[in-house]
């Protein structure tokens, strides 16, 4: 395998990394590469976009709160300069840094005057889902400049490598109140590696009509709506998950292979060493005879 093609095998194996693990990732594909500067121009894109599709939280130097670096954050920048992100939540705009997954140069932002009253609500109301429902979970509302367009986006992590598991679910809604809709997807990842290697990864789409009360109703009317909207519909997945897992664990699973022996006892592995010698001393007795 010559160069190009371990960077591009680095580079895909980036793009898979289990949630919060990234950096072991790294490290291990740094191993293969043995050359940090080829290494860093070569899965520099890949981590970027690994970075902006997984909602990859930071706290903002000057914030007391985390913010979604994303490709909804992502702010027009002239040639030459790098990428900024927006975290409205501060009127704040900041670089950040995809290998250190760090932020600097804090910036102030004007926002647009128009759609802020709606965005600020819609903020508002996803803070509150959040606090009711995520553990440790961030949020970030992003409206779309001369439209009547919002995103909203939740990511929730945990990670528990003592145990050998971690987790991701990550949730974006696109409000569209000329559309009267709410477009959405649902992406959860598990990571379990205890004597093993096994990854859940699962997304789910959704589209929910407003009614037209909804959209002519005050911002804080219309938005804690619309959040109630979101919360039966990830109330739903959620429990349609665990109805699945359940009866893959009860049904699927025991198909695949028998629970106990045929004898339909449990094997005693204590014993199996003497089963053995017992069946070779057998055998031998059979091929001797006896004297």
């Amino acid at each position: 395998m010559n160069s190009v093609e371990r960077i591009q095998a680095a580079a895909n194996f980036i793009l898979q990394s289990p949630p919060g693990e990234i950096n072991d990732v790294l490290n291990d594909v740094r191993n293969i590469i043995s050359d940090d500067d080829s290494l860093q121009d070569g899965v520099l894109p890949a981590l970027q976009e690994y970075n902006l599709a997984q909602f990859i939280t930071v706290e903002v130097p000057g914030t007391e709160h985390q913010s979604i670096v994303s490709e909804a954050a992502r702010l027009p920048s002239p040639d030459g300069e790098e990428d900024r992100f927006l975290d409205p939540r501060s009127n704040m705009s900041f670089r950040f840094d995809h290998l250190s997954l760090e932020a600097s140069d804090p910036q102030p932002v004007e926002m647009d005057a128009d759609s802020e009253p709606f965005r600020a609500a819609l903020e508002s109301s996803t803070l509150n889902y959040l606090l009711a429902h995520y553990h440790d979970g961030v949020a970030s509302v992003f409206s779309v400049a001369g439209s009547n367009k919002f995103f909203v986006q939740i990511v929730a992590n945990k990670y528990n490598p003592s145990n050998y598991w971690s987790g991701r679910w990550r949730s974006e809604y696109i409000v569209s109140l000329d559309e009267n809709k709410v477009d959405g997807k649902i992406l959860a990842n598990v990571h379990y590696y205890e004597q093993g290697n096994v990854q859940l990864a699962t997304d789910h789409t959704l589209s929910l009509s407003l009614p037209p009360a909804v959209v002519t109703s005050s911002p804080a009317s219309s938005a804690a709506k619309i959040l109630a909207l979101i919360e039966d519909e990830e109330g739903k997945y959620q429990s349609s998950l665990n109805d699945t897992y359940h009866e893959m664990g009860e049904k699927t699973f025991k198909g695949l292979r028998r629970a106990l022996p045929m004898t339909r006892q449990k094997l005693d592995w204590d014993k199996v060493l003497g089963y053995k010698l017992g069946a070779e001393l057998s055998a031998s007795k059979g091929v001797f005879g006896s004297s």
